[in-house]
């Protein structure tokens, strides 16, 4: 649909890079500017932090239908409310009613009325309870943080989940040849061939986890000294965060089994 920009990307999409960079974020936040050739309104998805430079390009792309959220960490959704009133009142569509204007939730795996672009939101939880993607045109995939560019997403724990993660990255490995455009980081051709390469990475540490559970790793700090040596202290906070995660998604699946490593061999 209007072929290829030179960047690469899709004709109907602009990426516009919030000036945010860090461990976390990567380059910066990546929201996509969407609109249909010949359209007037197009779309936004995530626009990034509560930063009036960033807001002010993204408000020069509009006019736009709808403000849409992957999710509800503030370097997605920091801007939303702040670029609503920059547009005159453009709505905030989100999972959560709390980052939406009007506050009501965005119903999830049903379809959104956008002027010239079909798009499908897929419900994938498991970075937070709020996360989801969207599926445009039958080509590509907007995930999120649920898949980055590159490296890992950190499912941070209570509001992350991994049991979810992993239905919903298997979910997301059924969009085969899909081409993937993430929360951070560069686009990927195959949204389906990262969701399978994330699940293996997960299989891999989910069993040093419980190598390190039967080597008497009982706190998630524990679990991140013997399965995490060298990570970088600036970071070693999110990698705590997974090891809860990954606790409790073991120690969930060892009450169900009764054995230790119960929980590997249902992934």
């Amino acid at each position: 649909m209007g072929g290829a920009a030179p960047n690469g990307l899709p004709g109907w999409v602009t990426l516009l890079r919030a000036p945010n960079p860090g461990p976390m974020t990567l380059d910066g936040t990546n929201t996509w500017v969407l609109r249909a050739p010949g359209e007037t309104r197009g779309i936004v998805i995530d626009p990034g932090p509560l930063d009036e430079g960033h807001l002010s390009r993204i408000a020069g792309h509009g006019p736009f239908q709808a403000i849409l959220i992957t999710h509800g960490h503030h370097d997605h959704v920091e801007g939303a409310a702040r670029l609503s009133e920059m547009l005159g009142g453009t709505p905030v569509l989100a999972a959560d009613p709390v980052h939406a204007i009007p506050a009501e939730p965005m119903i999830s795996d049903g379809r959104l009325a956008v002027d010239g672009l079909d798009v499908e939101v897929l419900a994938t939880p498991g970075h937070t309870a709020d996360s989801v993607s969207f599926v445009v045109n039958g080509e590509a995939v907007f995930t999120g943080d649920t898949i980055l560019g590159r490296g890992t997403t950190v499912v941070a724990h209570p509001d992350g989940d991994l049991g979810r993660y992993l239905s919903s990255l298997r979910r997301l490995s059924s969009y085969e040849k899909f081409l993937m455009l993430p929360g951070h980081g560069p686009a990927r051709d195959d949204v389906a061939l990262i969701a399978r390469e994330y699940l293996s990475h997960r299989e891999e540490r989910l069993a040093q986890v419980t190598a390190a559970m039967r080597a008497d790793a009982e706190t998630p700090e524990q679990v991140v000294d013997l399965v995490y040596p060298d990570i970088d202290p600036a970071v070693r906070f999110a990698a705590v965060w997974s090891a809860a995660a990954q606790l409790d998604y073991l120690n969930h699946k060892n009450r169900e089994s009764g054995t230790l490593a119960g929980g590997l061999d249902r992934l």
